[in-house]
């Protein structure tokens, strides 16, 4: 896994966090995280950032703290052809705790423990009272599938 600090066109990034293939530097999937509402423009210099990769990036996924217009979640998920096969999702913070939870499905109840405890830590931060409640519910969930 890749990160990085700077924009993604002062460090030749394809997004904040880029995860490759283990022993391999190959970019399977990349995260985008915003704090603002992901627009069509957002995705748009997604399309035009991958669009030259060879080998093809798997998965581009947006994540924003902002709700998610539903014609920007279906611009998103129209790409797939275009992308030759690329997808292009937008998610909320809880929308990626799932996604996350679906790729550590085996590790999970320890990423709960270590999560619950970053979210219930920041009282005053990004991460209000309805976050943590939302939070708490998908814990609540995930539990009872075990």
């Amino acid at each position: 896994m890749r990160g990085h600090l700077a924009a993604d066109e002062q460090s030749g990034a394809f997004g904040d966090v880029e995860v490759c293939l283990i022993n391999d530097d190959r970019v399977v999937t990349v995260y985008e995280m915003k704090s603002k509402r992901v627009t069509r423009d957002d995705i748009d210099r997604a399309l035009h950032k991958i669009a030259g990769c060879d080998p093809r990036i798997d998965s581009y996924i947006f994540i924003t703290t902002d709700g998610i217009d539903d014609q920007v979640r279906e611009h998103a998920a129209g790409m797939y052809d275009q992308t030759n096969g690329t997808e292009i999702a937008v998610l909320d913070c809880i929308g990626f705790v799932r996604h996350y939870l679906h790729l550590i499905h085996r590790h999970r109840t320890k990423f709960l423990d270590a999560y619950q405890a970053l979210v219930l830590a920041e009282p005053d931060s990004a991460v209000n009272q309805p976050l943590q409640e939302a939070f708490l519910t998908l814990r609540q969930a995930a539990e009872s599938d075990e």
